[in-house]
């Protein structure tokens, strides 16, 4: 059983990468997908996204309770896709319709917490399923300082996250121009 994170920039081949591990495994590949449709470039999106996976790979939605999801479809001689971790982040930070000052402190809500410590529990308790996960996420803090409180706490916040779930995994890439930096295991 194998955890692998596996980050980058936007449109750096990340995506492309985890499919890549997920095809090679061998295993039967259950993708999670957090992405919600919320307009059409974002459907766009979605629809190319689903265009580049093999057919026989079954897809579950699972904007909130991604913890939950993994826990309930973990299996031995399976591989779980789940693309992304800083879309679901932006999906539990607006889980009730939220709306955040542009300056001062932002309270995110209980889900927001209560599912990100799920995640983190899920991750570790399906240490010993005989089933491989990889996870796909933005890097977004290495650019400049994001104008707007919700954009820094969203920085902060999924660099918070990238931190945890690749302490739990055994292996963290780095993906740049499609190029693949192991940081974490190896490539094998």
């Amino acid at each position: 059983m194998t955890r692998t994170l596996v980050f980058g920039g936007a449109r750096s081949g990340k995506s492309a990468h985890a499919e890549q591990l997920a095809q090679a495994s061998g295993k039967e590949v259950l993708y999670l997908a957090t992405a919600q449709t919320g307009d059409g470039e974002m459907a766009a999106r979605i629809a190319h996204h689903r265009a580049q996976r093999p057919a026989g790979w079954v897809t579950i939605e699972e904007p909130l309770r991604l913890g939950e999801a993994i826990l309930r479809e973990a299996r031995p001689g399976r591989l779980l896709l789940v693309d992304c971790l800083t879309l679901w982040l932006t999906n539990l930070m607006f889980s009730s319709g939220e709306t955040y000052p542009d300056v001062g402190n932002i309270a995110l809500p209980e889900l927001f917490h209560s599912e990100r410590a799920h995640l983190l529990y899920a991750l570790a308790e399906i240490e010993d399923s005989g089933c491989d996960i990889v996870l796909v996420s933005n890097e977004v803090g290495m650019g400049i300082v994001p104008y707007g409180a919700i954009s820094r706490c969203f920085t902060d916040e999924a660099g918070r996250l990238n931190q945890a779930v690749a302490a739990v995994c055994d292996k963290a890439v780095f993906v740049a121009a499609g190029l693949p930096l192991y940081l974490k295991g190896g490539p094998c």
